[in-house]
């Protein structure tokens, strides 16, 4: 499918390169000593104390970050709507994360800006990006996706990130809500083990986005670093394109408590597999800072 977006190319993935990614943003946040107990989580922060998102961001260059992922991930229309905010100051909050990255990543050339498209669940702001299945149908989906993916593509990312998503049903509601915005997209799903959160197979999930020119990689996110391995295989078998990773840290979340718990198994030594494997944008997730991402990049780059 032709929707007039430049291939791989456009975002720095030709020739076989790899980008890194950067970590979590709201642990990093967190470790600056923002609140993120609001069901806004990190998008308050956009109107509360945009400094804290500018700064979390230039942690992650400094680690060696090649791509900034948005602080758009839970910044939604209906979601400011619940707290009073109108949709014109709403609009200047989306377009403000874009801007936010990008001034962080002022005075170092080559670093992109992933606008980020969290799935309706995380709007919800009760653990359902973790289950899918909302009772909403893809037309819904789709009318609740567009206004805000229109809005982010205004404000002149590099890349969309269309993440999290957990069921096919909203990729397909997504992919169908960028169409015409002229920005290349990325879709990374969660999942558990070979299938998505919502239990469509990977190879599955997969296959809507291997015929579309817009779609410049496919891979997983926030999910335990040892379901990438598998992932990355399907990925890359199904659309033929470059796969991005980016799981947590392999600590679990207690929606109800709002709490992470369990150790890290985030090793930075296994990207070299992936990396084979065919992934070209590899970074962390929730719970991976930057002292992660600057030993994933010291590996990719020849110096662990």
């Amino acid at each position: 499918m032709d929707d007039g977006v430049d291939d791989s190319a456009a975002a720095g993935l030709g020739d076989g390169v790899t980008l890194v990614l950067d970590g979590g943003l709201s642990n990093q946040l967190a470790e600056q000593g923002c609140d993120l107990s609001d069901p806004l989580w990190s998008a308050r922060l956009l109107a509360d104390a945009p400094a804290q998102i500018e700064a979390a961001h230039a942690a992650y260059v400094r680690a060696g970050a090649q791509v900034l992922i948005t602080a758009s991930y839970q910044a939604t229309y209906e979601g400011f709507a619940r707290r009073g905010v109108g949709r014109a100051e709403a609009s200047g909050l989306l377009r403000r994360s874009v801007e936010l990255a990008r001034r962080a990543a002022a005075g170092r050339p080559g670093v992109r800006v992933a606008a980020s498209v969290g799935p309706y669940g995380a709007m919800l702001a009760d653990g359902s990006e973790y289950r899918g299945r909302y009772g909403r149908s893809v037309r819904e989906l789709e009318r609740f996706h567009r206004p805000r993916i229109e809005t982010l593509a205004a404000a002149g990312p590099d890349m969309l990130a269309l993440e999290t998503v957990p069921d096919s049903d909203e990729a397909e509601a997504m992919l169908r809500a960028v169409e015409g915005c002229g920005v290349p997209v990325w879709l990374s799903y969660t999942v558990d083990g070979v299938r998505t959160r919502a239990g469509q197979p990977l190879a599955e999930a997969f296959a809507p986005a291997a015929g579309r020119d817009d779609v410049i990689a496919v891979g997983v996110n926030c999910c335990a670093p040892a379901d990438v391995d598998r992932a990355v295989e399907i990925a890359a078998a199904v659309t033929g394109k470059p796969v991005v990773v980016y799981p947590n840290s392999g600590e679990r979340w207690d929606a109800e408590e709002r709490r992470w718990y369990g150790g890290s198994a985030f090793d930075p030594a296994r990207v070299t597999g992936w990396q084979a494997a065919g992934a070209r944008l590899i970074g962390g997730c929730c719970r991976v800072g930057p002292g992660a991402i600057a030993e994933l990049a010291a590996v990719l780059h020849g110096r662990g």
